[in-house]
């Protein structure tokens, strides 16, 4: 139990991380994208 307790703080972090910084791609990519669907409809 110890192990898995010791896993779990050791990877929480670099998961957090990792999530944060998806979500953040993800919010640049539907800006980029509605930014192109505005060029497109000129």
């Amino acid at each position: 139990m110890k192990k898995w307790m010791s896993l779990i703080q050791e990877l929480s972090f670099p998961i957090f991380v990792s999530i944060y910084l998806l979500h953040q791609l993800e919010t640049k990519l539907v800006a980029i994208h509605n930014v192109l669907l505005t060029l497109k409809m000129k």
